[in-house]
């Protein structure tokens, strides 16, 4: 129907009827066995109306999940699939307003409106970070995403996160704003910035100096 009438699909439908991508198969084989975030991701809009329940879309994980094994791929779907949900359920379980939207115990667009943490740049940026941590061989690395409950998520901290995560009050979605968000994490995780992460990190705060 949508070749016959010329309608052009969302990213996030393109990619659920997308058999032929491996990181669109990883990232919905995450999504289908994990118990959090099947029901807090929306498969097919890639965008979310004010009274969407969900809290992410495919689209935004499938970015998220590619940041987060690029480099550490085994190869084999079920392996990587595991080790990507091992880690967005362990980040999950530092978010507990992600477990209430599930639940139903909390609205979705409250938790979007009040925390910069739900929302597509910072899953992308939890990505990369973890693909630092991952990368890192650190012992225990469940241990180091204790850091993120230090940090003041609430999009009211504009100390921190605007322009970082934020410009003028609203949600950015440029590259450079997911590198200084992962920069966040990457400290909360205890983690060396690699170079070029500081060299984004260096230009930011020039610009406030």
């Amino acid at each position: 129907d949508l070749n016959r009438h010329a309608i052009r699909p969302s990213r996030s439908l393109g990619l659920l009827y997308d058999h032929r991508n491996d990181k669109a198969k990883l990232a919905k084989l995450v999504i289908l066995e994990s118990k959090v975030f099947r029901d807090i991701v929306e498969m097919e809009k890639s965008s979310l109306v004010k009274r969407s329940r969900k809290l992410f879309t495919l689209s935004a994980f499938y970015n998220a999940c590619a940041d987060l094994i690029h480099g550490i791929a085994s190869g084999n779907l079920v392996e990587d699939a595991n080790l990507a949900r091992e880690y967005w359920e362990s980040v999950a379980k530092h978010f507990p307003s992600w477990g209430q939207v599930k639940e139903g115990r909390l609205a979705a667009s409250e938790v979007r409106e009040g925390f910069i943490h739900s929302h597509g740049i910072t899953l992308q940026a939890l990505g990369k970070a973890g693909n630092s941590l991952l990368t890192s061989k650190v012992k225990n690395w469940k241990k180091r995403l204790e850091g993120l409950e230090s940090t003041d998520w609430s999009r009211s901290n504009a100390q921190l996160w605007e322009g970082r995560a934020m410009i003028a009050g609203k949600i950015s979605k440029q590259n450079t704003s997911i590198t200084l968000t992962a920069n966040v994490i990457k400290k909360a995780y205890g983690l060396k910035l690699s170079e070029d992460a500081e060299k984004v990190e260096v230009a930011f705060n020039a610009k406030d100096a």
